[in-house]
């Protein structure tokens, strides 16, 4: 086996940029593809301006096993050898790279915009459509099925109710569906671009509300990754408010999650109950810093609000009152013969092509995969404070509520331990100046899955290029997957059954 050059991190440790190995290309590709091969998997896959008129690509593998995060490059021109036909977990992130940076990669076999927005800077000829304004989103060719009896089905962008916009085509043979093309960027903010030159005081905003209902998720990778570029330590206690705001999050939208997929199957017990009770976690969260998405706790170097004792034992007792009122309202589910019957072998992904996709989170630990940063890459309180990660082997829609129910019981009573036994001592500490020219890495596993930060400084010790690789990045083919050879009418199920982000695919 060849031995390939990378740099080597830990979860929120930082080291000289400098220290990246810069590969050849046909180098760079093999380590992806060597260390894909041995279990890793692709964190983030992104481009910065290199000398000159070359691009470099930056390629951050997680390796769950051994708990490191390796880093390598490579200095490109124009176009190079497509990742994606041996590794389809590179598509996206190849496609996100063609749109942005106009890189062609070769035999890619599907080149379409992800964000539809106009390139970073004028560009030949990548094989996607650029223009000098803004394409408007949806607006490109979509794949086609032909046959006889095929039809196609439109559905979006605008939805019935409250969500976000996304376009999804259907190529269907009678109610069977043979492929879901998912076409997004209606929500592009363009917020990578703003990021640079800070930290403002806008910043920790821009991260509270990349994906709002992953405030404390994202706000706290942000915090890790400034923390680990200035060496600053983050009190003990601080590290346990930050845990206890994590699962909370975790809780309130795993909870809503079980009552919609509750609601979908016209279970309006379980679906009713659930929905008050995301509103107990989220009210929660409002008494820990006064915003029910945690907004304005997280800050670099800790947090922003402590948990007095009379704070402390009131969470204690509404999270035992949960506790009991969640188990009631979802053992509805799994002893309802109705509910099971739609929930068992819809939307099913088998761990082979979880693997493939690079799943992560919910998705993935429904398909047997062992993936958690909370354990794989340990950073805060859960480098002393274990919770189990939760698997099932079915892959289906019932699998991918039933590790929800598994990590709903987990997060309670790791928040119930939390809370019993928070250390003394100060909530928060002022990090010092950045260091320059350095690169660090943050994950953190939101609700969704895994949240990737990186960040790079410049000479000034300010903030170069930032990178952010959102759960639903990942997981929005997976779902296009789930569908196949599904009835058009379970898409609603496998759907929310994954619950991705637009704005947080969108950014």
């Amino acid at each position: 086996m060849a031995v390939f050059l990378r740099l080597i991190l830990r979860n929120g440790t930082s080291a000289p940029t400098d220290d990246i190995p810069v590969l050849a290309v046909d180098a760079f590709r093999g380590a992806i593809l060597e260390g894909v091969e041995r279990g890793a998997r692709i964190a983030s896959l992104f481009c910065v301006p290199a000398a000159g008129e070359s691009l470099r690509l930056i390629a951050v593998l997680a390796d769950g096993a051994a708990g490191d995060i390796g880093i390598q490059a490579t200095d490109v021109d124009g176009e190079y050898p497509a990742l994606t036909p041996d590794c389809p977990a590179a598509s996206w992130f190849e496609r996100e790279i063609a749109e942005q940076w106009g890189l062609r990669p070769l035999g890619h076999p599907w080149l379409k915009p992800i964000r539809f927005h106009r390139p970073y800077r004028r560009v030949r000829d990548a094989g996607v459509r650029h223009g000098e304004s803004d394409i408007e989103p949806g607006v490109t060719d979509h794949f086609q099925v032909q046959g006889e009896e095929i039809h196609e089905v439109a559905v979006g962008p605008v939805h019935a109710g409250i969500i976000e916009p996304g376009h999804f085509r259907f190529q269907c043979h009678g109610e069977d569906v043979l492929h879901l093309e998912i076409s997004l960027g209606y929500q592009h903010r363009g917020l990578e671009r703003v990021l640079p030159g800070g930290p403002t005081p806008r910043t920790i905003h821009y991260m509270e509300t990349l994906a709002g209902d992953t405030s404390i998720g994202h706000a706290l990778a942000y915090a890790q990754a400034l923390e680990a570029l200035a060496t600053a330590r983050v009190p003990a206690r601080a590290q346990a408010v930050r845990g206890i705001a994590l699962e909370l999050e975790r809780l309130a939208n795993h909870t809503g999650d079980l009552g919609a997929l509750a609601g979908d199957v016209g279970f309006l017990p379980t679906a009713a109950c659930c929905g008050r009770i995301r509103g107990d976690f989220l009210n929660m969260s409002a008494l820990l810093c006064g915003s029910r998405f945690g907004r304005g706790l997280i800050r670099p170097g800790g947090v922003a609000f402590d948990i007095d004792p009379a704070r402390r034992d009131d969470l204690a007792g509404r999270i035992e009152a949960a506790r009991r009122d969640v188990g009631e309202a979802v053992e509805l589910l799994w002893n309802t013969p109705s509910v099971m019957s739609r929930f068992q072998e819809t939307g099913r992904l088998t761990r082979q092509t979880a693997t493939a996709l690079g799943l992560v989170g919910v998705a993935a630990r429904a398909c047997g995969l062992e993936r958690d940063s909370r354990q794989e890459f340990p950073a805060g309180i859960f480098r002393f404070a274990h919770i189990p990660v939760s698997t099932a082997d079915s892959g289906d829609v019932f699998a991918r509520a039933f590790v929800r129910w598994l990590e709903i019981q987990r997060s309670l009573a790791f928040v119930a331990d939390q809370l019993r036994s928070l250390p003394e001592g100060r909530v928060r500490e002022t990090p010092s100046s950045l260091l320059p020219g350095h690169i660090t890495v943050s994950l953190v596993e939101g609700w969704r899955g895994e949240i990737c930060h990186v960040v790079m400084t410049d000479g000034a010790g300010r903030l170069g290029a930032y990178k952010i690789v959102d759960p639903s990045f990942h997981n929005w083919f997976g779902l296009a997957m789930a569908l196949r050879n599904q009835q058009i009418s379970d898409f609603p199920l496998c759907n929310k059954s994954f619950n991705l982000s637009y704005c947080g695919h969108d950014l």
